[in-house]
């Protein structure tokens, strides 16, 4: 007799940040479906990342045990992947097992058949399904995310991409679509309820302004999340405030062009950022409280500079960690930035990669932003570095005695601190500091 072959648990994975939430965002696989060792098997979100987690053996999924929507644990069961042979020997059904929420029908295996063929019952949805099922293993983590976000299925929107593969524009087009029926936040149709005269419309105001059309955009967890951090920083926690400075950037630009072929052939982009993150450093050494994190009892500065960037990607805002930028010379200090942002970008990031900033660094200006401020403080920071839009500006300067005017690159610099932690002259101190490092860049 054959000895029988052991499932394999998927679990969250460990070495989450303490008191982080994380919840399923969605299953990649359907109960029956066949699964590959390290291939990414469910999503998790957490108050900041979302992470996938990959099959740990290969096999067929046979119980998912935390759903959609719930929360977990590290070391929390999520599921069991079954050896395909026991798989296969297995009743088609399982009591407590049931298919992702996302998915639009469950995938029942016949132990009469081979692997990852249907019965005959399920023949009618099975050509759909697969096309379906296809369609999802192609899918980008940023598609997903956009998709999730508006309750759609792949099947729903017509790819563009290569071999018909579904892109962000082709999730945007169809959202943006007037036609498409709404969907509320259980992911129940509205269309119906478009239908009635109220559905659609908000109430007059006190102004008497006429009732407006609407549609709903539901929020997404990772949203919520932000916008309840942003709350709780601004209105519960720091009281902010923000001081700005303006920073001639000709020097800097000068040395990056310079350069920037010389980091080309090493594989790196050489970007303001990194310019940014070390004049960064250069202003902490010289004001450390910026550096700190308040406490009841004392204002704990921090050793090592762990710097924050603040990343727009398909989720929404997330911000990366550059560790131990005190260490980092500028060839090292881009490679790294380049690769955080990337995987940010991608919907890549680990939770480690998120956690233990000590400063932030947001470099609005790469959209456009000419300032903005304040800028909210990641808690329990003290204290967030913006940048505008870098343009040509026409300003005064003293040559041989005399004012001239002349044309410059620049932009604006903010600092947002925590009032408790600083008052306004450490603040100016620092981007006088900032300020002057970038004006005067030598090296």
């Amino acid at each position: 007799m054959s000895a029988t072959v052991p499932s394999v648990d998927v679990r969250v994975p460990a070495g989450q940040e303490e008191g982080t939430r994380s919840q399923v965002l969605r299953w990649l696989k359907a109960i029956g479906e066949p699964v590959a060792e390290h291939e990414p098997l469910v999503e998790l979100e957490t108050d900041k990342v979302t992470v996938e987690v990959a099959a740990p053996g290969a096999g067929v999924l046979a119980e998912i045990l935390k759903h959609e929507q719930e929360e977990v644990a590290p070391g929390d069961l999520l599921g069991r992947i079954a050896p395909a042979a026991a798989a296969a020997q297995r009743p088609a059904a399982t009591g407590g097992a049931v298919a992702s929420a996302g998915e639009s029908r469950a995938a029942v295996v016949d132990p009469g058949t081979p692997a990852g063929r249907r019965r005959p019952e399920t023949a009618a949805t099975d050509e759909t399904g697969s096309r379906a099922g296809a369609a999802a293993r192609q899918l980008s983590p940023a598609v997903r995310r956009l998709l999730a976000e508006h309750a759609l299925e792949p099947a729903a929107v017509r790819g563009t991409g290569e071999g018909g593969r579904i892109t962000v524009a082709d999730v945007l087009r169809e959202v943006s679509t007037p036609s498409r029926p709404i969907r509320g936040a259980d992911g129940t149709s509205e269309q119906a309820a478009a239908a009635s005269p109220d559905a659609a419309r908000i109430s007059a105001d006190a102004d008497g302004v006429d009732d407006l059309a609407t549609h709903r955009l539901p929020h997404s967890p990772v949203r919520k999340r932000i916008a309840a951090r942003m709350v709780e920083s601004l209105l519960h926690t720091a009281p902010h405030v923000t001081t700005v400075f303006e920073v001639d950037l000709g020097e800097v630009l000068a040395h990056r062009q310079r350069h920037r072929e010389d980091f080309a052939r090493q594989g790196v982009t050489l970007t303001l950022t990194a310019y940014f993150a070390l004049a960064a450093v250069t202003a902490i050494r010289d004001v450390p409280e910026a550096n700190s994190r308040w406490t009841d009892s004392a204002l704990e500065v921090y050793d090592a500079i762990h710097l924050g960037i603040a990343t727009a990607a398909a989720a929404g805002l997330v911000v990366p960690v550059l560790r131990h930028v005190e260490s980092l010379d500028l060839l090292e200090t881009a490679r790294r930035l380049e690769d955080l942002v990337r995987r940010a970008r991608d919907g890549a990031l680990a939770p480690g990669d998120v956690r233990g900033g000590t400063f932030t660094l947001s470099n609005h200006g790469v959209s456009g932003s000419l300032l903005a401020a304040p800028i909210i403080i990641p808690q329990p920071q003290s204290a967030i570095l913006g940048l505008g839009k870098l343009e040509k500006r026409a300003v005064v300067v003293e040559q041989g005695g005399q004012d001239l005017i002349a044309v410059r690159p620049r932009c604006y610099a903010t600092l947002t601190i925590d009032h408790r932690v600083m008052d306004g002259n450490r603040a100016n101190r620092f981007l006088q500091v900032f300020t002057e490092r970038l004006s005067g860049w030598r090296s």
